[in-house]
C-alpha cells in the first residue's frame, strides 16, 4: 500500500492516466490510414491499460500499468500500384477503428473534464474553510 492521498493527488493521478489515454488515441488517429507491405508490420491501435491504486479502505486512484497493442487485424486490400504493395499486389491497412477511437477520446476528454472540476472544488472547499478560520 501507498501513502495516504489528498484528493489533489488523486484526481492529479486520474489527469494524467487521462492524458495517457488521449495520447494513445491521438496516436492511433494519426495511424489510422497508414498502410505497410506486411501483415506484421502494419500498425494496430495502442490501448493504455490501467491498474487501481488502493491505498487505504474507500481511498484509490489509478495507474497506468502499460501500453498494449490491440488485436485489431489489420485490413488487406489489393493495390498492385501501391509502392508498399506485396509480390500479390496487397497492401495492409492500419488496424484501427476510427470511429471506436473518436468514442474513446470523447470520454477521455469528460473523465479529464471531471477530474478537473474535482479539483476545482476542492479548491474552493479549502479556501472557504481556510476563510472561516479568520
Amino acid at each position: 500500500m501507498e501513502r495516504s492521498m489528498s484528493v489533489f493527488d488523486i484526481a492529479g493521478r486520474a489527469m494524467s492516466a487521462q492524458l495517457v489515454r488521449l495520447n494513445t488515441t491521438a496516436s492511433n488517429l494519426a495511424n489510422a490510414g497508414a498502410v505497410s507491405g506486411s501483415r506484421e508490420t502494419s500498425f494496430r491501435a495502442l490501448r493504455p491499460v490501467f491498474r487501481t491504486v488502493e491505498t487505504e479502505p474507500g481511498i484509490a486512484t489509478v495507474r497506468v500499468e502499460n501500453v498494449v497493442q490491440s488485436r485489431t487485424e489489420p485490413t488487406r486490400r489489393h493495390d498492385p500500384n501501391h509502392p508498399l504493395a506485396d509480390a500479390n499486389g496487397d497492401v495492409w491497412e492500419a488496424g484501427v477503428d476510427s470511429s471506436a477511437e473518436l468514442i474513446d477520446m470523447i470520454e477521455a476528454a469528460r473523465q479529464y473534464q471531471n477530474n478537473v472540476q474535482v479539483l476545482q472544488t476542492a479548491k474552493t472547499l479549502t479556501l472557504d474553510t481556510i476563510r472561516l478560520g479568520q
